[in-house]
C-alpha cells in the first residue's frame, strides 16, 4: 500500500500520523494491499481554489475527496480491486476551527477528516440521512478503534453539522 501525504504548509502537522490513520482505515475496509492514495494539506487559498472549481460552492473547505479507480471495500479474505484510490485534500486552519468548536485538537480533527475522506473515496456519501448515518457511524468506529489501539486519550466527538 502506497500513501504518500504532503504538507504544501506553513501549518505544523504530524503526516506520520495521517499516515498511520489512513492505512488504518484501509486495512479495515480491506483496500488492495496494492492500492494508492496520496494526501495533501493544502492552505485556505488553494482550497478555495479547488472547492469552487469542483464543488462550485465559495470559499474553502475541510477536506475534499478526489477518487481515481472508484475502489470499493473489500470483504475478510476478499480485499477490493487493484487500483488508485485517489487523493484526499486537508485544509488544517479549517479544521483547526471547526476543532475549537468541537473541543479537541486540531491534529484529531484532520484524523476524522482523514477517516472521512477516505471513506468518501470508497464512495460513501453523506447526502441522505440514511447514507449519512452509515458513513458518519462508520467514520466514528474507524477513528476510535485506531486511537483505541494507539492508547490515545482522543476527546474525539462526532461532527453535527460535517458536510
Amino acid at each position: 500500500m502506497s500513501i504518500d501525504v504532503l504538507n504544501e504548509t506553513e501549518v505544523e502537522v504530524d503526516l506520520d500520523e495521517l499516515h498511520e490513520v489512513a492505512r488504518y482505515a484501509m486495512d479495515e475496509m480491506h483496500v488492495h494491499p496494492q492500492a494508492d492514495l496520496a494526501i495533501r494539506v493544502i492552505d485556505e487559498a488553494a482550497m478555495e481554489v479547488l472547492h469552487v472549481q469542483w464543488m462550485d460552492l465559495p470559499g474553502p473547505t475541510d477536506v475534499m475527496s478526489f477518487p481515481m479507480d472508484e475502489l470499493r471495500p473489500g470483504r475478510a479474505g476478499e480485499p477490493s480491486e487493484e487500483g488508485v484510490l485517489g487523493d484526499i485534500v486537508l485544509c488544517p486552519t479549517v479544521a483547526a476551527r471547526q476543532a475549537a468548536e468541537a473541543g479537541h485538537t486540531t491534529q484529531e480533527e484532520l484524523l476524522l477528516l482523514t477517516v472521512h475522506g477516505v471513506l468518501h473515496l470508497l464512495g460513501f456519501d453523506h447526502a441522505e440521512p440514511r447514507e449519512r448515518q452509515e458513513m458518519f457511524d462508520l467514520q466514528r468506529t474507524l477513528l476510535l478503534t485506531f486511537l483505541a489501539r494507539r492508547g490515545s486519550d482522543a476527546r474525539i466527538t462526532p461532527p453535527s453539522g460535517k458536510e
